[in-house]
């Protein structure tokens, strides 16, 4: 299931009613500490938990997101406030540095994001953030990170800094930064999506079958309307894909139905969506090479595509699928 996190409006919401903080803990069977960290927009939902969450608090699903049509401007400033006030801790704290130090380590010992994040007990979007500087690091997370890289927590602290005072990790964090810059805005090559509506939580579909398996995008051209998911909610530059290729094998029926939030950043193990130009696109497999970088892989024929650090603005994660 796909995890959210999001600027919410719980606690107003929670207040309306006149139920407290323990109520809603006890009805999501969650301790008052994580209550008061999900009504602060620092700990992640699951769609179980946020469809639990309106149900309890009796109102519309849509209405806890925080965005600019159905909120309070004060709480949309608060919120830009406080992820202004996150980044600048991140790089005081060493962050980046930080993410660069894990990132040089786990490729020096030839292990995937993936195979860390798992044995660290991470979900892999959450490991991600870590190596990019973009998530602070608690100590039980240290250890097992630690853990996943077959060394001592103290060690790994002591390599990371030893790499740093030799200036091996700055390379690192520049691409890091510039990954980030591009992952975090709308991306390149259909801008055009950025005006798409969704409207009584329907989405649009579009996607026709092209040459040697590529799927044709024309943002004029909808084939129809589908339910929106929850996590893509007042996204409005989201945008659904009939699988209407066989290039990925039999991952996929036929008849599947792909939802792509350009927002997300794409990540090991994602199926994503990869514009080779404005408006043919290739459906492909993300994988991770020995020396970190990303790749996408075809099959019926088989076929490694190359990705260069240009070519992520041209991907667009796709964050749930409908069979």
């Amino acid at each position: 299931m796909e995890e959210i996190i999001f600027p919410n409006q719980i606690r107003m919401y929670r207040r309306l009613r006149g139920r407290s903080m323990q109520e809603l803990a006890d009805h999501l069977n969650v301790s008052l500490s994580a209550i008061s960290k999900i009504e602060k927009g620092y700990r992640r939902v699951d769609q179980e938990q946020l469809v639990r969450v309106a149900e309890f608090l009796d109102c519309p699903l849509q209405d806890l997101f925080v965005n600019e049509q159905n909120s309070q401007q004060e709480i949309v400033l608060a919120w830009r406030r406080e992820q202004e006030r996150r980044n600048k801790i991140n790089e005081k704290s060493g962050l980046k540095t930080l993410g660069a130090g894990l990132r040089q380590i786990r490729n020096e010992k030839n292990l995937t994001l993936i195979e860390v994040a798992e044995s660290a007990d991470m979900t892999l979007s959450v490991y991600h953030r870590i190596e990019m500087g973009q998530r602070e690091v608690s100590d039980k997370e240290m250890k097992n990170i630690a853990k996943a890289l077959k060394m001592p927590v103290d060690e790994l602290k002591a390599q990371i800094k030893d790499l740093d005072e030799k200036g091996f990790l700055e390379e690192i964090i520049q691409r890091n930064d510039a990954k980030y810059k591009l992952l975090s805005t709308p991306r390149g090559a259909i801008a055009s999506f950025a005006g798409i509506n969704i409207e009584n939580n329907q989405i649009s579909v579009f996607g026709t079958a092209g040459k040697n398996g590529d799927v044709i995008i024309d943002p004029e051209e909808e084939v129809k309307k589908v339910p929106c998911p929850i996590s893509l909610i007042n996204k409005k530059d989201a945008y659904a894909i009939n699988l209407c290729t066989r290039r990925l094998g039999n991952l996929l029926p036929a008849r599947a139905i792909l939802f792509v939030d350009p927002q997300e950043p794409v990540s090991v193990g994602d199926i994503a969506v990869y514009y080779s130009s404005e408006e043919e696109a290739k459906i492909l497999s993300v994988r991770e090479d020995d020396l970190g970088q990303l790749y996408g892989v075809r099959w019926n024929p088989d076929e490694k595509i190359n990705l260069s650090d240009n070519d992520l603005q041209k991907i667009h994660r796709v964050v749930f699928i409908s069979l």
